[in-house]
């Protein structure tokens, strides 16, 4: 067996998942879905894809993880018709856990080369889940990641959202413009100028980590004037 009581009790509890655990580390899991994957070479795509939905019926957070795991080793068989799946499973995650791992990790890679999916994207970022609006935003994280990927098509999604209280979603917009601001800190820059106002301080403190003293000065400034403001008005 490859997990431990001690740290199946530990991840159920840094997680809050009401599912059972194993305890099984990632390096181990990986290990065990490529020993399947030598073992069992010539599964077909529909056959990957019943298997996923069989390990996600269960209730137990491994046997979930594995079918994640599946997809991204299977991930370049995928394409837009699999979104509906996919949704299907970012429905029943209820978790970052596996949110982001299948946003970034299998859902990114068919968005990137199937520029059609974008649609789906645009879809989910109205969704009332917020873990759908999540899963539209980081979709896009790999790609803006590496320098590339569309960053209007980023802003479409996320200024809407900028005023929304959900730390899922703050906490979202933030990481990918921190993590865009590595390559190209002009963009960062400049969508945290135009919208300096409504930037939440969860997405402030990420998206200000590695943009410029002076561009960070200047929408610093913006954001504390709404509260001088207030407090000059006191009696």
């Amino acid at each position: 067996m490859a997990g431990t009581s001690a740290r199946a009790r530990g991840s159920k509890a840094y997680l809050k998942s009401d599912l059972d655990f194993y305890g099984v580390t990632s390096p181990d899991l990986y290990r065990i879905v490529r020993e399947f994957g030598r073992r069992y070479p010539g599964l077909r795509r529909t056959q990957i894809l019943a298997l996923v939905r069989a390990l996600w019926t269960t209730k137990n957070h491994e046997m979930r993880s594995t079918g994640i795991a599946l997809l991204e080793q299977h991930q370049r068989a995928l394409g837009g018709a699999d979104l509906p799946l996919l949704e299907t499973l970012l429905r029943a995650s209820r978790s970052w856990a596996y949110v982001d791992w299948l946003c970034t990790r299998v859902v990114a890679p068919i968005v990137e080369r199937e520029p059609a999916a974008k649609r789906v994207l645009a879809r989910w970022a109205r969704d009332q889940d917020f873990w759908i609006r999540r899963s539209a935003l980081l979709s896009l994280l790999p790609a803006l990641r590496r320098g590339e990927g569309e960053f209007a098509l980023f802003e479409r999604l996320a200024v809407p959202m900028l005023g929304e209280t959900e730390f899922f979603i703050r906490k979202a917009i933030g990481w990918v413009l921190r993590d865009v601001s590595h390559r190209r800190p002009e963009l960062t820059a400049a969508f945290v100028r135009r919208h300096a106002a409504r930037l939440s301080t969860v997405t402030w403190r990420e998206a200000s980590k590695y943009i410029a003293p002076a561009d960070r000065a200047a929408v610093d400034g913006v954001r504390k004037a709404p509260r001088r403001a207030a407090l000059s008005r006191l009696p």
